[in-house]
């Protein structure tokens, strides 16, 4: 399988448009645009029944005690956790296209409850669930995709991994809020290829891209 997008390059830093955070030279950060990206994918093989979007950042600090905090560090090596910013399952095996900003245009506070995608598919509840938890005006269920807000005072650049995994089954046992975790889980023994693009970001203006 093959991935592509006209919005995002591998290994190269992504647009502040496709962001849930942008840079402010105030606040640090800033809410941005946080359209989802194009993506497109061909050579799945015949027998794919259903297609899965994930997009999961490996380098998200294990512990929140220092993140945004002033005067603190996050050290580049210091303990990481995967987060998931985007699950979609059971596209249908017809669709391999995702348009610029289809899936996500904006940020909602508290969460967008029913995301826009392709007819018959479900997006889970991406991290920022349970990231938000304890922020009054923030909480809520983030479904869908929600993109970039590194720590701010992270020493290390994030990487975002999109991608695209083919099945050999048109749907997916999960539960009805299920998250990208659980996913991962449930497509263990059903994929039949994969494919996948990188992009970087960072909030911290000391980290270089």
């Amino acid at each position: 399988m093959k991935l592509q997008s006209s919005d995002l390059q591998n290994n190269q830093p992504i647009d502040a448009r496709f962001a849930f955070g942008k840079q402010d030279p105030d606040e640090h950060m800033a809410l941005s645009d946080n359209l989802s990206p194009h993506l497109a994918w061909s050579g799945a093989p015949e027998q794919t029944r259903s297609f899965v979007v994930l997009c999961m950042d490996p380098d998200v600090p294990s512990k929140a005690d220092d993140v945004n905090q002033a005067g603190k560090t996050l050290p580049p090596d210091m303990p990481r956790v995967d987060f998931c910013h985007w699950a979609m399952v059971d596209l249908a095996p017809t669709i391999t296209e995702l348009t610029t900003g289809e899936c996500s245009q904006g940020v909602t506070p508290r969460g967008k409850q029913s995301p826009p995608g392709p007819a018959g598919s479900r997006q889970g509840l991406n991290d920022y669930t349970g990231f938000m938890a304890g922020d009054p005006d923030m909480a809520g269920h983030y479904f869908g995709y929600d993109g970039p807000c590194p720590p701010w005072n992270d020493e290390r650049l994030h990487h975002y991994v999109f991608t695209v995994y083919a099945l050999d089954t048109d749907r997916l046992e999960l539960p009805e809020e299920f998250t990208g975790h659980d996913v991962v889980k449930a497509i263990e023994g059903h994929i039949l290829d994969q494919a996948s693009l990188t992009g970087t970001y960072t909030l911290n203006p000391k980290v270089s891209e």
